[in-house]
């Protein structure tokens, strides 16, 4: 399969994140196509912005922006009309129903998503959390989390649940090791949503095969043995059923997928948990 190439230029006052995010989601869809990204985070002088249009010059391709001075979008768009490159505002179609529904105009504040408020430190809050009760670590305080995860090793657990505490989620994950029994604060938990994430014998193989060969280490070991790792799975399905904790299988999942699954199995969890 043959694959093409493209400049794709994401102009931000911000961190870009937003422009990142888009343009991925709708670069994926293209399977031969695949783009070089020129990244501009936190354009917010005249100099910077002008050191854009130079490197949009000297490689012209698609521009993707989420400035809100209106004198800088006016002056990238007409930059890239007379160079002919394509251009669009990401965010002004949002911003233009928002406006029309809302009634009034939104204000031009550079990165206002990022702002010091209560739900930056509540992510800050859960990422310490999380990190600290990562692989079963400080068990003692699991009725604080807002999520635990448990599952056998090479079940994405650790970064599943740093991309939810990204979100704000405080997560705990417990690894399911043969003949370790589990933390007893584990039974007593009522508060978090506890959920089992599970992989295919052969895809949890490969993973820890390829673990191993990193680490040079010996690889003549029940860790990477399929019947052994068949029978871990097999384990840990039972012990989820026996317990009634949902469960995810990863294989063919991403972590995006596994945590947007776990999100919406925790507005439910904590509606009844509310209820009761």
């Amino acid at each position: 399969m043959v694959r093409n190439y493209f400049h794709l230029h994401l102009v931000s006052d911000a961190t870009g994140e937003t422009l990142i995010a888009v343009s991925r989601a709708a670069a994926a869809q293209y399977e031969t196509v695949s783009a070089i990204e020129h990244v501009y985070p936190l354009v917010r002088s005249e100099a910077q912005l002008a050191r854009v249009l130079a490197e949009i010059e000297s490689s012209p391709g698609v521009v993707l922006y989420t400035l809100v001075e209106p004198e800088w979008q006016e002056k990238l768009e007409n930059f890239c009309r007379e160079l002919g490159c394509p251009c669009l505002s990401v965010l002004q179609p949002v911003l233009s129903l928002f406006q029309s529904y809302l009634g009034q105009t939104s204000a031009t504040k550079p990165g206002a998503q990022h702002v010091l408020n209560t739900e930056y430190f509540r992510r800050i809050d859960a990422m310490n959390y999380t990190l600290l009760h990562d692989d079963g670590q400080m068990g003692g305080d699991l009725e604080s989390a807002d999520v635990i995860l448990v599952g056998i090793s090479r079940t994405s657990k650790t970064p599943t649940s740093i991309y939810l505490a990204n979100r704000g989620i405080k997560t705990a994950n417990i690894p399911l090791v043969p003949n370790v029994p589990l933390p007893v604060e584990l039974d007593g938990a009522r508060k978090p949503l506890i959920v089992g994430l599970v992989a295919s014998p052969d895809r949890i193989v490969q993973i820890r095969q390829n673990r191993l060969l990193s680490l040079r280490a010996d690889d003549e070991t029940p860790y990477v043995d399929p019947a052994a790792v068949a029978d871990e799975v097999a384990q840990s399905r039972r012990l989820c059923a026996r317990k009634g904790w949902p469960v995810i299988d990863v294989t063919r999942r991403s972590i995006e997928e596994t945590a947007a699954s776990i999100l919406d199995l925790l507005r439910d969890h904590r509606m009844k948990f509310i209820a009761t």
